[in-house]
């Protein structure tokens, strides 16, 4: 049966990708020699990624074939059922690697593997009573970042919003909500709330988190909230080149607008911007009504990799992306403003000002990092937060945001304990907040 689903998985991976005469026309090969990858990546990032791929692939004597998709949890999903799972997983949800681990879906990294593996984004999971690494870190982003157009000077914000996003329309929302109570009430509190601990309704931190976030984004017309909730993150394409990239929300998608609360992964859309120095990025604490004591704490996100198969060289394709070589192959893979951050203060990092500040940061200048909140939640949970910044977006008012914050501790009551699975019971993490550098 397992020769059976992996000859199964091979054939799917090759049929979507159009590599049947690299793959032995949809059939045969050597299974073990072959990784299946999936991941987030698409465009000119998952190019750079598949070249990268392709690069190490003659140093190792591996073949990697990747899928990258936008519909990664639907994908990984329909995947799992079928019973022909890629070998390697990319997700940035811790959320639902556990869920993943504790249904006995995950194998455990090899120590070679997990070597690189450090909180916030790898955080300890016991499962069965043993603690075990699952994932490491590929690719991180910093998220307590504020994007200005250096013509607006010292001018009082005209906040850029676009909350759409397919299946995951509202995370830009929840962003911001979770980097002010991360600056309002620190590390502490925010790991509490965002493992499940935390009173969604009566503890006054999320609340005043919600509140805060309307007031520092000011009135907004109707027009303005229904261009926003209908507008993407990575704004539009300029309408004289519709078939050109989005130029994302302050390159004039969204024109008026002077200041972007977004992560560092955006510098992607701004190549231009970049160069000729017409943007600024800054910490978004600054803008957030937090405590003076929480400047230099920073929300962080990531890419994970994840084995799902006992493919042997999906264990040391994991080593080898996290290896000095595999990082300095990927970023010289990559164009200037498409480089990767990595989490380790030795890693390469880009080469461009921002980029190089964004590291720093990430690496050493800050003196914790916490990761995504809501990526940390179960997925029922950050789903039903999603909608509820969105309900609250277009309509802010007290009574409004009392019925959302009930909802969202009903719902975490209802899923709140310790998830278990056919691999048996598995303690959630809690170390997700940790001093960078690795």
């Amino acid at each position: 049966m397992r020769r059976r689903t992996r000859r199964l998985r091979l054939a799917l991976a090759a049929c979507l990708l159009a590599l049947a005469a690299l793959t032995g026309g949809c059939a045969g090969g050597d299974a073990h020699r072959t990784v299946v990858v999936l991941g987030p990546w698409t465009g000119p990032e998952g190019a750079a990624f598949e070249d990268a791929l392709a690069r190490l692939s003659h140093r190792s004597g591996h073949h990697y074939v990747y899928k990258g998709t936008r519909s990664l949890r639907e994908t990984l999903v329909a995947q799992l059922e079928a019973g022909a799972p890629p070998d390697v997983a990319i997700l940035n949800s811790i959320g639902e690697l556990t869920e993943y681990a504790a249904d006995g879906r995950l194998e455990p990294l090899s120590p070679q593997a997990a070597e690189r593996g450090y909180p916030p984004w790898s955080p300890t999971l016991t499962l069965g009573g043993r603690h075990r690494t699952y994932w490491v870190p590929l690719r991180v982003n910093l998220k307590s970042v504020v994007w200005s157009k250096r013509a607006a000077g010292t001018k009082a914000p005209d906040w850029c919003v676009g909350m759409a996003a397919q299946a995951t329309s509202g995370w830009p929302g929840t962003d911001w909500i979770e980097d002010i109570l991360l600056h309002q009430a620190g590390p502490d509190t925010y790991t509490r709330w965002a493992t499940g601990r935390l009173d969604w309704k009566h503890d006054p931190a999320v609340r005043r988190a919600f509140t805060t976030w309307s007031e520092i984004l000011g009135p907004r017309s109707p027009e303005s909230v229904e261009r926003s909730l209908t507008m993407s993150f990575e704004g539009t394409p300029d309408p004289e080149h519709p078939n050109a990239p989005k130029r994302g929300l302050l390159g004039g998608s969204l024109p008026g607008c002077t200041h972007e609360h977004q992560g560092s992964f955006i510098r992607s859309l701004y190549p231009g911007a970049m160069a000729d120095n017409t943007l600024r990025v800054e910490p978004a604490a600054r803008f957030l009504h937090g405590r003076a004591a929480y400047e230099d704490t920073y929300e962080v996100s990531g890419d994970m990799a994840a084995v799902l198969t006992d493919n042997p060289a999906a264990q040391d394709l994991v080593t080898l992306l996290t290896s000095e070589d595999g990082r300095s192959t990927w970023s010289r893979s990559t164009d200037a403003h498409l480089r990767p951050f990595f989490p380790d203060a030795t890693d390469p990092r880009p080469d461009d000002p921002t980029g190089r500040a964004v590291a720093s940061y990430l690496t050493h200048e800050a003196d914790t990092l916490c990761f995504d909140a809501s990526d940390v939640m179960p997925p029922v949970l950050r789903d039903a937060f999603y909608r509820a910044v969105l309900t609250y977006f277009q309509d802010p008012r007290t009574g409004t945001l009392d019925t959302l914050l009930g909802q969202l501790e009903t719902v975490r009551s209802q899923i709140a304990g310790t998830p278990s699975g056919r691999s048996g019971q598995v303690h959630a993490p809690d170390d997700i907040c940790a001093s960078p550098g690795g």
